[in-house]
């Protein structure tokens, strides 16, 4: 009986963050209620940290559990900001009310990858699922909030769906925030991405969280020169 319950915790916490994924999509379709979608991601990106610490700490992973988590993802971090979007664009453009939906397909898609790709055991190849959904989510509450914006602003989004589709599958590798150990030499990059987004995100609110995201990817492409050059010195 105890092993049984033990091997449906995770699965349990892993379903939380389906609903809160669910909870977010109805938020942004029912009521264009960004904020409230944005908590529901943030706290579905919680549920996906601890289902998988838990079945770690319970020793209960299973391959169900894995596939389990993917389709819970697909829809916290791929479904929902991608409504968040299109309820904020609100057009009738074809390609304006379909773009959004593109970022579900790409979530999808750098989701299977990850669940076959042995490279991103300690960081990630291509932009993750939870900080595109962030991004996004954020960046909408950021924009609903401002009284003027200039007439193109939907297609200058539109851009940037396409970018974040390609970053989601892109050979591009992402350090993970996985201390090892918590030694500042070994872990400089990390401790300097979350002091930096501590400040942008005290200085620009719920943007920062956008801004965020921009940060690690730019950061990302930092590092991975650094090391590429000093690869090609040695």
């Amino acid at each position: 009986m105890a092993s049984l319950i033990a091997r449906s915790i995770p699965n349990t916490i892993t379903c939380c963050n389906l609903l809160s994924g669910c909870a977010a999509t109805l938020a942004a379709i029912n009521g264009a209620d960004y904020r409230q979608a944005l908590i529901c991601i943030i706290i579905g990106a919680v549920f996906d940290f601890f289902d998988g610490f838990a079945a770690r700490m319970l020793h209960v992973t299973s391959p169900i559990g894995k596939e389990l988590d993917s389709l819970a993802d697909v829809i916290t971090f791929g479904l929902a900001p991608a409504a968040v979007v299109w309820a904020y664009l609100n057009e009738n453009h074809f390609l304006l009310s379909v773009a959004p939906f593109l970022m579900v397909a790409f979530s999808a898609l750098r989701l299977a990858k990850f669940n076959l790709d042995e490279r991103q055991t300690t960081s990630f190849i291509g932009l993750p699922t939870p900080a595109n959904a962030l991004f996004w989510t954020s960046l909408i509450v950021g924009l609903d909030s401002q009284e003027t914006l200039f007439s193109g602003t939907n297609w200058v989004l539109l851009i940037g769906i396409f970018i974040s589709c390609w970053l989601l599958v892109a050979e591009i590798p992402m350090f993970a925030l996985k201390f090892k150990n918590f030694n500042f030499r070994d872990n400089v990059v990390r401790y300097l991405f979350l002091f930096t987004s501590l400040v942008l995100i005290l200085l620009l609110g719920v943007p920062g969280i956008a801004a965020v995201i921009v940060w690690y990817v730019i950061l990302s492409l930092l590092t991975q020169h650094t090391q590429q050059t000093k690869h090609n010195e040695s």
